[in-house]
C-alpha cells in the first residue's frame, strides 16, 4: 500500500537530517548458488560505496540460503572497498563463543582499516538443538555472553595464568585477547526491538539500531512505538554517561518506484510481507519459516514505504520513528537479485535520501 503524510504524524517531531544512508542484506542466493551469490554481495558493497553510502549492513543467519559468517564476508568486502563502513544486523550472542568472536572481530577490523560495526543482540533459543542447551534462557544467556564479548574486545584482562603448562605461559601472564583493534568497542551496536532492551543497550555503552520487528508494543503503531524506544534510548544514555548520545540507525522498508514496473514489483512485494509475515521475500530452496502472517500477540512489522519518489518522501518524512533517527538503512527484500538491489540503491540515493537532508560522501 502506497503511504502518504499525515499532518498529526509530520508534527510529532521534526526529521533528523539523515547524515548517513546505508541498506541491509541477508546476502541471499538460490539453492546450489552460494558461491555466486557472496560475489554478489561483495559488487553490492563497492556499488553502494561508489553512489556515496556511508554503511553497509549484512543480516546472519544460520542454516538456510543467507549469510551465515559475516565477519569473513566482511574480510573480503573489504579488499574492494575503502570508505564504506561494514556492520553485523545482527548477530545474535546466545550461539557465540565470546572470546573467539572477539578475536575474529579484531582481526577483521585492523584488515578493513577501523570500518567494522558489529551490531549485537541476545537472541533465541530456536537452534538449541544444534549449539546445545543452556540453564538459563536465551535472553539472560545472550546477555552473559555479550557481557563477556564487551569485556575482551575491549582488551581487558580475561585470566591471570597461574600454574605452568607445557607449551603455556609463565604463572601471572594476563592474557588477553589479540590481535586487539583500538576504537572497536566504541562501533559496538544493539539490535533492539523493544524500550527495556534499548535502555540497557545505552546502560551498556552500546550504539543503538532498530529494525523492521518490535515486540511489547501494545496500543501504539509501529512508527509510535519506535519513537518512544528511540527516545528512550536517548534519555538513558544521557543520564548513564552524561554525554550526547550517539547517532542511531533504524532500518525501514524504503522503495521507490521509479517506473510503472518498479512500482508495480514492489507493491507485490508489500503485499506478500503484509499477507506472508516472516515468510515473505525468500530466495528459492530457503526454509520455509514456521511461523507466517500470525505475529505473536504485541509484535508488529514496520510499514512498506512505495509508490512514486514523492509520495515516498513524504512518507518517511512523517514517519516518527524515521524521522528521530540519524541514519537510514535500507531493508533490502531477501528475494532480490544484484541487478534489483543496485536499481533501489541507485534510486533511494537519487530521488529520496537528498529529500531527507543525506549528502553523499566521497
Amino acid at each position: 500500500m502506497t503511504v502518504t503524510a499525515s499532518a498529526e504524524a509530520a508534527g510529532r517531531e521534526r526529521p533528523r537530517p539523515k547524515t548517513r544512508l546505508g541498506f541491509n542484506t541477508r546476502v541471499s542466493f538460490p539453492a546450489g548458488a552460494a558461491a555466486r551469490g557472496l560475489r554478489e554481495g561483495i559488487r553490492l558493497f563497492a556499488a553502494a560505496e561508489a553512489l556515496g553510502y556511508q554503511s553497509g549492513w549484512a543480516y546472519q543467519r544460520h542454516f538456510d540460503n543467507y549469510l551465515s559468517s559475516p565477519l569473513p564476508f566482511f574480510a573480503a568486502v573489504g579488499q574492494h572497498t575503502t570508505r564504506i563502513t561494514l556492520g553485523s544486523a545482527v548477530i545474535p550472542m546466545r550461539y557465540q563463543e565470546p572470546v573467539l568472536l572477539a578475536e575474529a572481530a579484531g582481526t577483521t577490523d585492523l584488515l578493513i582499516d577501523g570500518r567494522l560495526q558489529l551490531a549485537l543482540s541476545s537472541g533465541t533459543d530456536t537452534w538449541d538443538a544444534v549449539f546445545g542447551r543452556v540453564d538459563t534462557d536465551a535472553r539472560t544467556e545472550g546477555q552473559r555472553r555479550l557481557a563477556r564479548f564487551l569485556a575482551a574486545v575491549s582488551g581487558e584482562t580475561l585470566h591471570v595464568v597461574t600454574e605452568a603448562a607445557v607449551g603455556g605461559p609463565v604463572p601471572g601472564t594476563e592474557l588477553k585477547v589479540t590481535p586487539h583493534s583500538p576504537g572497536l568497542r566504541e562501533r559496538i551496536w544493539y539490535g533492539s526491538g523493544h524500550i527495556a532492551s534499548a535502555v540497557r543497550a545505552a546502560q551498556q555503552g552500546l550504539r543503538l539500531i532498530t529494525g523492521t520487528i518490535l515486540h511489547d508494543v501494545t496500543d501504539e503503531t509501529f512508527p509510535e512505538y519506535q519513537a518512544r524506544l528511540i527516545a528512550a534510548y536517548r534519555e538513558a544514555w544521557t543520564a548513564a554517561h552524561g554525554t550526547t548520545p550517539p547517532p542511531v540507525a533504524v532500518a525501514a522498508s524504503v522503495l521507490p518506484g521509479t517506473t510503472p514496473e518498479l512500482r508495480e514489483l514492489y507493491a507485490a512485494y508489500d503485499r506478500e510481507r503484509r499477507t506472508q509475515g516472516p515468510a515473505a521475500s525468500r530466495p528459492a530452496g530457503a526454509l520455509v519459516p514456521a511461523l507466517t502472517a500470525e505475529l505473536p500477540p504485541s509484535f508488529l512489522m514496520s510499514p512498506v514505504y512505495h509508490g512514486d519518489p514523492d509520495s515516498v518522501v513524504e512518507a518517511v518524512l512523517a514517519d516518527p520513528g524515521l524521522a528521530a533517527a540519524d541514519e537510514l538503512v535500507l531493508f533490502l527484500p531477501p528475494a532480490f537479485g544484484l541487478r534489483e538491489n543496485l536499481t533501489l540503491l541507485t534510486d533511494v540515493a537519487r530521488t529520496v535520501a537528498p529529500a531527507l537532508g543525506w549528502t553523499p560522501a566521497r
